[in-house]
């Protein structure tokens, strides 16, 4: 069996998985047998819609998914948490294009437009390197901005039709403050106590995806060069798909994609199952050439 046919047979089997996490009241479980998740929900319905899945499933689950949307248009990760409201941007990129859902998509765009992280002056004593005034998002309430649920906002705003906002503009200019020296980005710092941290290939291609189109090469070369170095000791499905959809969306996809996707999927056999988010997550980069955003935009 060729490798072609192969990598079809394993995008094929990946997607059964994803339809037996569908839940009988629309939306999908993290695994199979498990219970509603808002995340997995979204992830399944990203990834279903590019994939061309069945539209009554869809619909079903993004019907479920405003379930989990508040008044002020947050979608929490459960009831007992609505502080923790990063789901939010996914829910944004599950309706887009459903003109049923627009004014539900609509309430989820003002809560992300008119909410931020915490800010406070730098102070010369502070141990860290980044500029702590500068406005992005948090993982849950009253916390911290940090580099992945930042560029998940600016994503979800580019695809919804503001990333020409103010709030879009302010947040690339946060990423581009916490961009490690070397190349790449880590959950939101650079340097602590005068040491340069680590980059993190999943953060990168977040970042990369939110930032693509929007500066020039030059500014993420050093970042580019690490993920390419990276990408060819990546094994798990988080890293490995944020990391091809990064490089997608400036350009740099490797030829060997394909093959480290079915690769991945196929390790499954050894490891279990992976969550949703993780297997649509994999199913979006074996479609999006081009990165996240650009799925959107063709």
């Amino acid at each position: 069996m060729g490798w072609e046919t192969m990598n079809e047979l394993a995008t094929s089997q990946s997607v059964k998985q994803l339809l037996d996490r569908a839940l009988r009241g629309g939306g999908f479980s993290t695994q199979k047998g498990g219970d509603y998740g808002p995340d997995a929900t979204a992830w399944a319905i990203i990834a279903l819609s590019i994939l061309g899945g069945d539209m009554e499933l869809i619909e079903a689950a993004r019907y479920r998914l405003t379930a989990s949307q508040l008044e002020d248009g947050r979608v929490g990760i459960s009831p007992d948490h609505p502080e923790s409201f990063w789901p939010t941007p996914l829910a944004v990129l599950a309706w887009q294009g459903a003109p049923a859902y627009k004014e539900t998509q609509n309430r989820a765009v003002t809560f992300l437009l008119t909410t931020s992280g915490l800010q406070f002056k730098k102070k010369p004593e502070l141990p860290f390197g980044h500029d702590p005034e500068i406005k992005g998002w948090p993982w849950r309430s009253d916390t911290f901005s940090w580099s992945e649920p930042t560029a998940m906002a600016m994503m979800a705003l580019q695809v919804a039709g503001y990333g020409d906002h103010p709030r879009s503009v302010e947040a690339q200019r946060l990423l581009m403050d916490r961009q490690i020296p070397g190349g790449g980005w880590n959950y939101g710092n650079t340097t602590v106590f005068g040491q340069v941290l680590h980059p993190m290939p999943e953060s990168t291609g977040m970042a990369l995806n939110a930032l693509s189109q929007r500066i020039s090469r030059d500014s993420v070369q050093k970042t580019l060069s690490y993920l390419e170095d990276s990408i060819t000791r990546l094994k798990t499905p988080w890293s490995l798909g944020w990391a091809l959809l990064g490089l997608g969306s400036w350009g740099a996809r490797p030829a060997s994609a394909a093959d480290k996707i079915a690769a991945c999927l196929a390790r499954q056999e050894r490891v279990g199952s992976y969550d949703t988010s993780s297997l649509a997550l994999l199913l979006v980069a074996s479609k999006g050439t081009g990165g996240l955003v650009s799925i959107y935009q063709e």
